[in-house]
């Protein structure tokens, strides 16, 4: 059986039956323990699968294309985009994140005298029309499926800047895993913007709690605020009461 053969079968398993263990995989692919460590590995590396004691488990938090995350939960991301917006002042700096809740942010910002700090595509080019926006790219290496743009190596710009407040997204939140994203090119960008911000703001709808991905870019107690549509549960309001975290709800209109 070829290799990329076999990762696409290991794969199509494990999302029909949801977590199996390492055992399981040798038996039903007739590999050592080493091989479906390897080939188990790669899936988890691409977000599809997640290590769980034992064996491995749908990674329910995989990378998803832009477009489809858009269109999810639209009015819960206008409020609490909204919400956000409210935070902005007339003079400040700040980094709007890759992401479809952070995207909604510019309807409510678009008449403010700000500079904004992106490496969301569709930001850019939405912001065009308002000559009241300074917009500066962090530039990079154009990430199609994501709408964002990603460097491993030019970090200067954003060494460069005094960000007043950054406004972030996340595809999973939890205590024990921080805030995650799926993208590997994506989150040293996140990681330094949220070391060189001021305030962080993290904008997410209530589907993304008890959720991870791939990569944690930061841990709950280094967010400011934490800018939602519906309240966590408890565990994480005393989480937030220990660590100075404003958790805000954000109304429908």
């Amino acid at each position: 059986m070829l290799k990329a053969k076999r990762i696409q079968q290991i794969q199509d398993y494990v999302l029909e039956h949801q977590s199996v263990s390492l055992d399981e995989l040798v038996t039903v692919f007739d590999v050592s323990k080493n091989t479906i460590r390897r080939d188990v590995q790669m899936l988890v590396d691409q977000g599809v699968v997640k290590k769980v004691y034992g064996g491995v488990a749908v990674d329910h938090a995989q990378l998803e294309s832009f477009n489809d995350r858009k269109t999810r939960n639209q009015l819960a991301k206008q409020a609490i985009a909204k919400e956000a917006a409210d935070y902005v002042e007339d003079g400040d700096v700040i980094f709007i994140d890759s992401g479809t809740t952070t995207l909604e942010m510019l309807e409510f910002v678009k008449n403010k005298n700000i500079t904004v700090i992106t490496n969301n595509l569709d930001f850019i080019v939405y912001a065009l029309p308002y000559e009241n926006l300074k917009v500066i790219s962090t530039g990079g290496a154009l990430e199609r499926e994501t709408k964002s743009f990603s460097s491993f190596k030019n970090m200067d710009l954003l060494k460069t800047y005094n960000v007043n407040k950054a406004f972030m997204a996340s595809t999973g939140v939890s205590i024990s895993n921080g805030v995650t994203n799926s993208s590997p090119v994506e989150s040293e960008i996140k990681q330094a913007v949220v070391r060189r911000s001021v305030e962080v703001f993290l904008l997410i709808d209530h589907t993304k709690f008890d959720k991870y991905a791939l990569i944690t870019y930061c841990e709950l107690a280094e967010l400011d605020y934490l800018i939602t549509d519906a309240s966590p549960n408890e565990s994480y309001g005393n989480y937030a009461e220990r660590n100075n975290i404003n958790i805000v709800i954000a109304q429908n209109d």
